[in-house]
Parts: structure tokens; C-alpha cells; sequence
């Protein structure tokens, strides 16, 4: 059995109260349905900006449909925003662990927009930690960024080695790291930072200017759209599949050591795959799923500002301290992605 197995073992017959920023959103509510199949209570805070009710039902409805239990209960739903002190305040009131997800993401969109990413990158967080802080919680992890990494060279990328930020993004995480060491010096109260990288899955927001190339890619082929990649195809990236997160958040938040010092971990496969890679295994899997659809080819444009060329994480850190083991390899989570994605589509066909 490994530690993760072992911890939802002992959380099914251990409740404690977890708070969830940005729970309607695609990792918060894939968090959220998790803890409801451990039957743990949990407080979520959305402000619905990137978020979306629909997420929340779906994650209640699966959870119950796993356990065979009513757990809609277990969920107290705030309708706040982190960049609200006191809404933050209130969040952590009774908390055992925070699982600070809510951010604008999107290196583009942070470029398009830096003053709205940094009050709720920066700003947000900060009111985030602080209430954390005051209310004494046992553990508080916060979704930290690849994008950390910079211009740093180096593969596989390592924690403690970053470069400088290319986007405002970027400087946005980088911060709250900052912030993170700050608080466990001054303070004594830690946390752990999770550097996302590439993370994909159900629940994941096809649509809009910012939609991530997994959801977007699935949902043009299904439509018969043309798919577009930045550059030539060959810049690569650590996908990995949600649960790989979900596991780490959960591993972090009850992790047995110290909880007065700031650490991060890379939240990877520790694999590289390509754009062109990716569109082919994409493609591939939803033409073999539904027939009659077409392999359309991608379509080539240029490089996309402020991305790197490529990017690997190192997980070791994760895997010595943490027990880190993710169950899912990249095929692994497409298939589960595309299935899921797949049943979505035909039910709303259905319903039309």
C-alpha cells in the first residue's frame, strides 16, 4: 500500500474540515470530489470569475456516485472573492487544512491583462496566507507554477534552481513563493508550494482565449475543427493528469513534517511529450473511440509570447519526502480525459 493509499484510508475514518479556494474551477472541484468520496467536510470559496457552478454539481454528483452516499452536505459553498480580507477570514474559520487553488492562471492572459493577475495572484494570496496564519490551520498548500522556472536552462527542472520570470504570470508565482519563506521565518508558520506543470483532465474549460490545448484540441477534433499549435510543434511539456495533483495536494496537507517551514515540490510525470506528439495520441484516441470523424491535420501559427521551448520537471524531492508516486502516465490520463469528454459530448447531443 502506498502513503497515499494509506492517508485516504485514514481520512475516511478520520473527517476533518478542508478549504478550497477556487472550487469551481478544474483542479478545485477534481479537490473537491475527492475529499467528499473521503467523506471529509469541506469549505468552498469561488468568485466565480474562471469558475463554474456546473463544475461544483458535477464533483458532488461523481463523488456520490462512487460512494453510494448522499454528500452534498458535506460541502458549506462561499460566494467571495480572495482579494476580500474578510471573506478570507470567514474561508478559514474552524479550518484544518487550505488547499489555496484560486489564481488567474494563463501566461497569455497575464500578458493581456497584468494588473487583474496581480491582484489576484499577489494580493489574493497574501489575504489568503494572512487568514490562514490567524486561524491557526494545520497546513496550508498553495498551486505554485511551473512558470517559476523562467529562462533557466537545465532539464529536467529542479526546485531549486530557477531562472528569471517571462511573463507577469510567472512573477506572480514567484512571489507567493517569496511570500511563503517570508511567513516560515518571521512568522513561523509554513506552507507548501506545488508547481504545477501542464495539468490536464475532466472538468478541464475547453473554451475562451485561454483554454488549455488539451480540452481545446479534443473539443475541435470532436467538432471538426481545425486545431492550431504554436511553432512547429516540437516544443514539449511535462503533461500530467489530474490525479497525479490531487494526490499531491492531499500528500502535502498531511505530510509528517514540520509545519513551520516553506517547502515546493514539482507536480509532474518527470516525462516530455511534444505538441506534435500530443495532437497525434489526441486524435488518434477520439477517432478510434467515434466514428466518422475526420483526422484533420493541426495547423501550424507562431510561437506564442512569453512560453518556453521546453519543459521537464525533476520529481525526486516529491517522490523522497512526499511518497510521491503518480499512478497515471500521460496515454494513461488521455484515455480517461477523452472517455469522460466523450460522455459529456454525447450527453449534451442527447439533450439538444
Amino acid at each position: 500500500m502506498t502513503k497515499y493509499e494509506e492517508l485516504q484510508e485514514y481520512l475516511k475514518n478520520n473527517q476533518r474540515t478542508w478549504l478550497v479556494t477556487g472550487v469551481a474551477g478544474f483542479i478545485g472541484s477534481n479537490l473537491l470530489e475527492q475529499l467528499l468520496i473521503l467523506d471529509q467536510k469541506v469549505v468552498g470559496l469561488d468568485n466565480f470569475d474562471t469558475g463554474y457552478q456546473y463544475n461544483i454539481d458535477k464533483a458532488i454528483a461523481d463523488a456520490e456516485k462512487l460512494t453510494g452516499k448522499e454528500l452534498g452536505s458535506n460541502l458549506y459553498f462561499i460566494d467571495g472573492d480572495i482579494r476580500d480580507l474578510a471573506c478570507c477570514k470567514k474561508a478559514c474559520t474552524g479550518v484544518d487544512y487550505v488547499l489555496h487553488q484560486a489564481a488567474l492562471g494563463s501566461v497569455p492572459r497575464s500578458i493581456e491583462d497584468p494588473i487583474n493577475t496581480n491582484r489576484a495572484n499577489i494580493d489574493g494570496y497574501l489575504n489568503m496566507v494572512v487568514a490562514s496564519k490567524d486561524a491557526k490551520v494545520k497546513r496550508f498548500v498553495y498551486a505554485a507554477s511551473s512558470s517559476t522556472y523562467g529562462d533557466h536552462p537545465d532539464l529536467p527542472k529542479v526546485e531549486d534552481k530557477i531562472g528569471n520570470p517571462l511573463s507577469p504570470y510567472s512573477v506572480t508565482k514567484l512571489v507567493n513563493e517569496l511570500y511563503a519563506d517570508v511567513f516560515a521565518r518571521i512568522y513561523g508558520f509554513g506552507s507548501v508550494g506545488l508547481r504545477y506543470f501542464n495539468i490536464f483532465g475532466k472538468r478541464q474549460n475547453p473554451n475562451g482565449a485561454y483554454a488549455a490545448v488539451i480540452p481545446k484540441w479534443i473539443d475541435n477534433i470532436l467538432n471538426g475543427k481545425e486545431s492550431f499549435i504554436n511553432g512547429d510543434g516540437e516544443t514539449s511539456r511535462d503533461f500530467c493528469y489530474i490525479d497525479n495533483a490531487v494526490q499531491m495536494n492531499i500528500l502535502s496537507a498531511m505530510m509528517d513534517s514540520k509545519s513551520s517551514t516553506s517547502e515546493v515540490y514539482n507536480v509532474a510525470l518527470g516525462d516530455q511529450t511534444s505538441l506534435n506528439e500530443l495532437y497525434v495520441m489526441i486524435r488518434d484516441r477520439l477517432c478510434d473511440e467515434m466514428e466518422n470523424l475526420e483526422k484533420i491535420d493541426p495547423l501550424y501559427v507562431d510561437f506564442r509570447a512569453g512560453d518556453v521551448r521546453h519543459s521537464r520537471a525533476n520529481i525526486k524531492k516529491a517522490q523522497d519526502f512526499l511518497n510521491y508516486h503518480p499512478k497515471y502516465k500521460v496515454s494513461e490520463g488521455l484515455e480517461k480525459t477523452i472517455d469522460w469528454r466523450i460522455g459529456e459530448y454525447l450527453t449534451k447531443i442527447k439533450n439538444e
